[in-house]
């Protein structure tokens, strides 16, 4: 296990290089100039060539890149172009809401998921589990923005309950008032995660429900109830696991949508801000964080599946003992 923990954490440490690379190479083929962020309309070619000097894009590239990689192992990312304030501390402000933003809505998609999704594969011959299985199909089909402009048009404009979108300029000094405007949110991306995830975990249960380990430990005198929580859990945890890593980073990289919809100041607007300005420093900055976050999500989920399943702990690399 100890061996496999140093092999997953070299590869992590590679990946992050090559993302590196790779950001760094992506962004520069964006079209147009990232000195337009700092000049107005009809600049001369002198302030122009004066921006693009300032901001250092003049440079060529390999300079350019041993820069961005000194600021990562300075742990700083730079200056934004537009602002001229440093993108780390935004990004970690930004943070206090993306972040309780993924959780929170990781958690309620788990509470509704892992229920409904064991009771639409053991009730899978009656007619409310083809009404959950059905149910959870279109779900997955369902946009997340429409999911979420339908509950502030029923939630936020007609009933008045919560608010139909913005955060607390002072950010949790109130944790009510920012869990109430982080509440719509919440739920649309847990509605829509949930419908997936239900889809997993009735497909992980069936497959246990119809195993030969499991008719055996009931042949034996066990209990549905004893067999499945001894037998079946681990067995049906494993493909689920890794179905949990992928949601949680699609949920965290896909919070530009949720943020926009409802106004937050978080890590997506702060990208979508950021990709309109060409304000390179800021797009490195957050590509390369969430980059990160997935990354250490999928090594975290790589050691749950290997602590749950003993027939992995052996395993270095693939097959190999």
């Amino acid at each position: 296990m100890t061996t496999y923990v140093l092999r997953r954490l070299a590869f992590l440490v590679l990946s992050l290089l090559m993302a590196s690379v790779v950001l760094f190479l992506l962004l520069r083929l964006l079209p147009g100039d990232p000195a337009n962020a700092l000049l107005s309309v009809g600049a001369s070619p002198e302030q122009i060539a004066a921006a693009r000097h300032q901001i250092g894009s003049d440079r060529p590239l390999p300079e350019q890149f041993i820069g961005w990689l000194h600021q990562l192992a300075t742990f700083r990312l730079g200056n934004s172009f537009v602002s001229s304030l440093p993108v780390g501390p935004e990004i970690v402000t930004r943070l206090n809401v993306t972040v309780p933003l993924t959780l929170l809505s990781f958690l309620l998609a788990l509470v509704v998921a892992l229920p409904v999704g064991f009771l639409a594969a053991h009730r899978s011959h009656t007619w409310y589990g083809s009404l959950l299985n059905g149910v959870s199909q279109l779900g997955i089909a369902v946009p997340v923005f429409w999911v979420g402009m339908i509950l502030i048009t029923v939630f936020s404009l007609r009933m008045g309950w919560l608010p139909a979108g913005g955060f607390p300029q002072d950010n949790w000094s109130d944790p009510g008032e920012a869990l109430s405007s982080l509440a719509l949110p919440v739920i649309t991306v847990a509605l829509v995660m949930s419908a997936s995830l239900i889809r997993y975990v009735r497909s992980a249960t069936l497959d246990v429900l119809g195993s030969d380990y499991l008719r055996t430990a009931r042949a034996l005198g066990a209990t549905f109830t004893g067999a499945m929580w001894r037998h079946g859990l681990r067995n049906g945890a494993v493909p689920v696991i890794s179905i949990l890593g992928i949601e949680l980073a699609s949920t965290l990289l896909g919070a530009v949508v949720v943020e926009t919809v409802f106004a937050l100041p978080g890590l997506g607007s702060m990208l979508s801000q950021a990709v309109a300005q060409h304000d390179y420093p800021t797009l490195q900055g957050v590509l390369f964080v969430s980059t990160f976050a997935v990354l250490i999500i999928g090594f975290l989920a790589d050691l749950a599946q290997r602590l749950i399943d003993p027939r992995l702990r052996g395993r270095l690399s693939g097959g190999a003992r």
